[in-house]
């Protein structure tokens, strides 16, 4: 489990392929340093296990074709920025929220506006992904715990989502610095996502005992 508060931004610094196996070295002395083998470090969002501690402030991780599909890690580049957080210790503050680094969908940024020293900017949202964020509601992106600030209508045919960032955000994640077109890794609030699936079964199943 990790709370979206991301603790450091790490850079890529080697990628090795093997079939539909990569294994990304990862320059992130934070993570790193207070990292074992088999530990778990979200990478901009995605859960994934210390392979390697070679020293000097890096880590390897291993990423399987699933994770390649559902996540824009299959288009990271040597020299990206990464943001980076180690797993929660029981007793820590939940300061952002639970995110479980299982990435639901990928989204493109479509809008960024400057509104003084903060940042406003849009996303679309893949139609698997809309009912399950709400505004004032919890999104992960990229492995940043923010609030939706702006939602679209269900009824609407094109479906997008807001956050606000403030300077912060915008100077100590990649949030910052991303462009129009690029795409992110979306993480849709856990509560959402399991009553959904069980409204999904009530309604396939409208006469049997459920926990709804």
């Amino acid at each position: 489990m990790f709370t979206g508060l991301v603790e450091e931004v790490g850079t890529v610094v080697a990628i090795e392929r093997a079939g539909d196996l990569v294994r990304l070295r990862i320059h992130g002395p934070v993570a790193a340093g207070g990292a074992s083998l088999g530990d778990s470090i979200a990478v901009s969002g995605v859960c994934l296990t210390v392979t390697e501690l070679p020293g000097d402030g890096a880590f390897a991780v291993d990423v399987i074709g699933e994770t390649l599909n559902r996540s824009s890690l299959g288009a990271v580049a040597e020299g990206g920025a990464v943001n980076l957080e180690r797993a929660m210790a029981l007793g820590d503050r939940l300061g952002g929220h639970i995110v479980q680094g299982h990435v639901d969908a990928t989204a493109a940024l479509v809008e960024r506006r400057d509104e003084g020293e903060w940042r406003v900017l849009r996303f679309e949202l893949p139609a698997p992904a809309a009912p399950l964020v709400v505004e004032k509601g919890s999104i992960t992106v990229d492995g940043v715990s923010l609030t939706v600030s702006a939602v679209t209508p269900a009824t609407a045919p094109a479906q997008w989502f807001e956050v606000s960032l403030i300077p912060a955000t915008l100077r100590e994640t990649t949030l910052g610095a991303v462009g129009s077109g690029a795409l992110v890794n979306l993480e849709t609030d856990l509560v959402a996502r399991h009553v959904e699936r069980l409204l999904a079964f009530g309604a396939r199943n409208p006469d049997s005992a459920s926990p709804a």
